[in-house]
């Protein structure tokens, strides 16, 4: 498909556009993430990206003549919840539903949509999964109506561990993760990954603990801290990051880290409190410092506006923009219309600029990816996270055709 826009360069077009009357039609796109409870800092930076991104496009006038309306929907983490949110909004009016946090919920999701399809024909609607990341989601379980805008846990781990296979200093790996779905698929890869790639490396803890319950990780620390690992990997994000690194801190454990969401809300703050200059590294689709300016002025826009910035989620942004880039490509908001724009897109990414491309086969987001490293602000770079006055600095990229492995999937495609 040719190539309409690059997200930066999409967003950046209607920032500071006069406002314009609002369009007699919507399109409705419903959040449901945690807004309350242990996770809902990590929620709300979400929605506020989402609404930063549609108040931006709607003064330009919208897509194809149509507002932008984010309505938000608590789902408390739950799945249960979510089901009740998702059915919400579809009596709401909204065809398009977003998610990110928690795979459970993501799967939960995705099995509600592709069964809402079958029995209602004539009204689709479409989950866009921004960081819900099981592989099981595009793989066994895919749907036509699913779109993963962030890297598996295995595309992730397969990075991370060619990373990890070139530091000879690495010989006893602890795993500590989540209790469900996404937290033992990332341990599983690792464990396999690194046998294939180091098979030196001893794994001396493989631990699982309850998502969004502990608040005193000082008992999971002392076990990495008697295990002799130099290193720890984990696939914690919100507070069950913060807090295991808070322990960390106060426990003196030396080892590093190998993380997927120490970016998130929480994450920078408690590592720089832990003082763990450089021994945070995490692998994400892209950070505030690669030096690329529509990127980096969209940033300092955000921050006009928003006080979390300049945490943002890239991925978040790619989705949006692809999005509307499908909607506008098919002059539709119709699932069922644009949904052949989005699954054949070829795009560049929001942080920098970068080859990305959806495939088809299983509605699976390649894009680079960048393992970066956590530390103070060197004197070329523009932004710190959470005020700490440290920033994330790449020490690795990986092209998005380098990112690519194959897929299970059979997606059964509307007839």
């Amino acid at each position: 498909m040719r190539k309409l826009f690059t997200s930066t360069v999409f967003v950046l077009s209607v920032l500071g556009a006069s406002a314009v009357p609002a369009a007699a039609d919507t399109i409705k796109i419903g959040y449901v993430d945690p807004l309350s409870g242990g996770a809902a800092s990590i929620g709300q930076i979400g929605l506020n990206q989402m609404n930063f991104i549609a108040d931006a496009v709607n003064k330009k006038g919208g897509i194809n003549g149509e507002q932008i309306e984010v309505i938000g929907y608590d789902n408390q983490i739950n799945p249960q919840t979510s089901l009740v949110q998702v059915q919400k909004a579809i009596d709401e009016g909204v065809r398009i539903i977003v998610q990110g946090n928690g795979s459970s919920v993501g799967a939960a999701i995705e099995g509600f949509v592709e069964k809402y399809n079958r029995r209602n024909p004539d009204a689709h609607i479409v989950y866009l999964n921004y960081a819900a990341i099981d592989p099981a989601m595009t793989n066994e379980s895919c749907s036509y109506w699913h779109f993963s805008f962030d890297a598996n846990t295995n595309v992730k781990m397969e990075a991370l561990t060619n990373f990890i296979k070139q530091r000879e200093e690495i010989k006893k790996v602890y795993l500590i993760d989540q209790d469900y779905s996404f937290g033992h698929a990332v341990a599983e890869s690792a464990v396999s990954m690194l046998k294939e790639k180091r098979p030196d490396i001893e794994i001396v803890g493989n631990e699982f603990h309850p998502l969004v319950k502990i608040t005193d990780f000082s008992p999971y620390i002392a076990k990495i801290k008697a295990s002799g690992a130099d290193t720890v990997i984990t696939g914690n994000w919100g507070q069950d990051f913060s807090l295991l690194i808070k322990a960390a801190g106060q426990s003196g454990l030396d080892v590093n880290w190998y993380t997927y969401y120490a970016g998130a809300a929480g994450g920078p703050t408690a590592i720089k409190q832990a003082n763990m200059d450089g021994r945070v590294f995490q692998i994400n689709e892209g950070i505030s410092n690669l030096g690329y300016a529509p990127a980096e002025n969209t940033a300092r826009e955000y921050g006009a506006v928003y006080k979390d910035a300049p945490v943002l989620f890239p991925r978040i942004f790619n989705a949006m923009t692809m999005l509307f880039m499908a909607i506008e490509a098919a002059g539709s908001q119709d699932p069922a219309v644009f949904i052949p724009e989005l699954e054949s897109m070829d795009y560049a990414s929001f942080s920098a600029g970068g080859e990305s491309f959806m495939r088809k086969d299983d509605h699976q987001l390649f894009q680079p990816l960048y393992i970066s490293a956590f530390g103070p602000l060197a004197n070329d770079q523009s932004f710190d996270e959470e005020h700490t006055g440290w920033g994330w600095t790449k020490v690795g990229e990986i092209s998005a055709k380098d990112t690519v492995i194959p897929t299970t999937c059979e997606m059964k495609r509307p007839s």
